[in-house]
């Protein structure tokens, strides 16, 4: 897959009205290395973590997203855009064989392992799988991060943590999964306290 030339001319202006219109914190930064295989998962709090997640990094991030993003319009920009449509209704091999393909070419593939944005009263929705399978697949690392705080414009607070890198090693991809949920549940509640 090529680097989407759209995403390069695009990001820069993005990432810069983003930083200054939501004032976002970045800890962790120095966990993404610039290059090779890495596969970001965290929690998912606003269809605005997206432009949070690219203002964060130079390199190109590919999303998995729903595949809705892609129909009409908004197709050109979202294809332009690198994105890994899914299809939600199913267990879509299709977008999990794109993400591998994606980052056994040495590229960085983010996940939302919710599913979709949390706005239920718990810390974090079950966790699918599809996120320490990849991870495990193509033997990438995933950087686990957080996001907290709201995106209010012109007002600080809002936040994003990337942690440690770690590669899937236990015995099953639940417990793998347990794992990638284990430490982004304690990270967030941590910060609540």
């Amino acid at each position: 897959m090529k680097e989407p030339l759209f995403y390069k001319i695009v990001r820069p202006i993005v990432s810069g009205l983003f930083k200054i219109v939501y004032r976002p914190t970045y800890l962790g930064l120095e966990n993404i290395p610039n290059n090779g295989r890495i596969v970001l998962g965290g929690n998912h709090t606003n269809n605005f973590d997206c432009l949070l997640l690219i203002s964060s990094t130079k390199r190109v991030v590919h999303f998995l997203a729903k595949d809705s993003l892609m129909k009409g319009a908004k197709k050109i920009i979202f294809k332009n855009m690198g994105i890994i449509p899914v299809n939600r209704t199913i267990h879509d091999k299709g977008a999990l064989n794109t993400a591998i393909k994606t980052l056994k070419e040495e590229k960085l593939v983010c996940v939302f392992p919710e599913g979709t944005i949390n706005r239920t009263e718990d810390i974090i929705m079950p966790f699918k799988i599809g996120c320490v399978k990849m991870a495990k697949d193509t033997d990438s690392f995933i950087i686990p991060y957080t996001i907290t705080g709201s995106y209010k414009p012109f007002k600080k607070g809002l936040t994003i943590e990337f942690m440690k890198p770690f590669k899937p090693h236990n015995e099953t991809l639940t417990e793998d999964n347990e794992e990638l949920m284990s430490i982004i549940s304690n990270s967030l509640k941590e910060k609540r306290n």
